[in-house]
C-alpha cells in the first residue's frame, strides 16, 4: 500500500477510536463552530504515525482516475465553471497541513486528502484533469479571499454558520463533524464527557470550544489557548488533563502523535463542512449538482476510504443530505 512518506505508522480501529475520529489535523483550520457524519470512535489504541498520514495514496489516485467529467454543454452554460475550464485548473483556498483532509507530501509536492480530493475531483468534472492551484488560508481570510475572488472556492474543513453565509454561499454539506476529547494516551481516566468535571480543559480561543464545554462540562476548568498546536502541547506537556475541539482537529493530532489519544465518543451538535463558493455566483446549483453525482457514482465512499477510513475502519457512512 502505497502511503505518504511523512506516515510512521497505521492506527488501529481501536486506536482511532480512542482517538476518537471526526477531525482532520492539526493544520485543519478549527471548525471554530464547530463537517458526512464520522462513525463514533472507540477503543484506547495508542498506535499512530509520528508526523503525518495514513492516506492509501493509491487509492487516492485510483479515485482521482475514476472522477467522472461533465459533459462541455454543462460546463458552458454555467458562467463560475467555464471561467475554470478555461484556465484550465481550479483555484483553491485551503491548508496543506491536515494529515486527513489536506496534506502536502514535502518530497513530491502533492496535496492528498479528503478535502484536496473533493477540490481535485470537482477540477476533474469541470477540466477533464484533476489540477488545482492551493491557496493557503486561515480563519481570518477565507471569506475575504472568496470576496475579492483570489480563488474559486475554500474546501478546508469550513464549517456552515448564518454567520458566514452572509458572506459566501456554501455547497454541501459534504461532511459532518462533532466535537471530541483528546488526552494523554497514558491517561485512563477521562472516558466521557462527563469525566471533565474538575479537571483542566484546554480548547482554542476562537473557536466555539468554550461554550461547548460550558454547556456540556459546566464544572470543567477551561483554559484556552491560541490554536491547535498550542492546545496539542498543553496536553502533551501535562499542564492540561485534556483537549475539546472538532473531532477532525484531535484526529490528525492522535495520527500523528504516538502519546496522546482521543477518549470516549463524539459529543455536542452536528458541524457541517460546506464548499465556501462567491456569494450570488452561479456556482452553487453547479456544485451542489456536482456533488451528488460524486455521492451516486460512489466516489465520495471511496475518497473517504482512501483518506478518513484508512483511521476510522468502518464502512462508509452515508454523505451528509446536500441543502439545494
Amino acid at each position: 500500500m502505497d502511503r505518504l512518506k511523512v506516515n510512521q505508522g497505521e492506527l488501529t480501529r481501536r486506536g482511532l477510536l480512542g482517538l476518537g475520529i471526526g477531525a482532520f489535523g492539526a493544520g485543519a483550520l478549527a471548525a471554530c463552530s464547530s463537517s458526512p457524519s464520522l462513525p463514533a470512535a472507540s477503543g484506547s489504541g495508542t498506535s499512530g504515525s509520528t508526523s503525518g498520514s495514513v492516506i492509501d495514496l493509491a487509492a487516492y489516485d485510483a479515485v482521482l482516475a475514476k472522477g467522472a467529467v461533465a459533459d462541455a454543454s454543462l460546463v458552458e452554460a454555467n458562467s463560475w465553471a467555464k471561467a475554470i475550464k478555461d484556465r484550465g485548473v481550479i483555484n483553491r483556498g485551503g491548508t496543506d497541513t491536515s494529515s486527513l483532509f489536506s496534506l502536502r507530501d514535502p518530497e513530491t509536492g502533492k496535496v492528498a486528502g479528503f478535502d484536496a480530493g473533493i477540490s481535485q475531483l470537482l477540477a476533474k468534472y469541470i477540466t477533464g484533469q484533476p489540477k488545482e492551484n492551493l491557496s493557503q488560508v486561515t480563519v481570518d481570510t477565507r471569506e475575504t479571499l472568496l470576496q475579492n475572488s483570489s480563488v474559486d472556492l475554500i474546501v478546508a474543513t469550513y464549517s456552515i454558520t448564518p454567520a458566514r453565509q452572509q458572506k459566501v454561499d456554501f455547497a454541501g454539506p459534504y461532511y459532518v463533524s462533532q466535537s471530541a476529547i483528546l488526552v494523554k494516551s497514558t491517561n485512563n481516566d477521562i472516558n466521557s464527557v462527563a469525566d471533565l468535571a474538575g479537571k483542566n480543559v484546554a480548547t482554542q480561543a476562537a473557536s466555539t470550544g468554550v461554550a461547548l464545554l460550558q454547556k456540556y462540562a459546566p464544572k470543567a476548568n477551561v483554559q484556552t489557548f491560541d490554536d491547535n498546536p498550542k492546545c496539542l502541547a498543553a496536553v502533551q506537556q501535562g499542564r492540561v488533563d485534556a483537549y475539546v475541539i472538532d473531532q477532525s482537529i484531535l484526529l490528525s493530532d492522535a495520527a500523528k502523535n504516538h502519546d496522546v489519544k482521543l477518549a470516549g465518543e463524539p459529543f455536542g451538535s452536528s458541524d457541517p463542512y460546506g464548499i465556501g463558493l462567491h456569494k450570488g455566483s452561479d456556482a452553487l446549483a453547479f456544485v451542489n449538482a456536482w456533488l451528488k453525482v460524486m455521492e451516486a457514482d460512489g466516489s465520495w465512499a471511496a475518497l473517504w476510504k482512501a483518506t478518513v477510513g484508512q483511521v476510522v475502519k468502518t464502512a462508509p457512512p452515508a454523505p451528509p443530505a446536500i441543502s439545494a
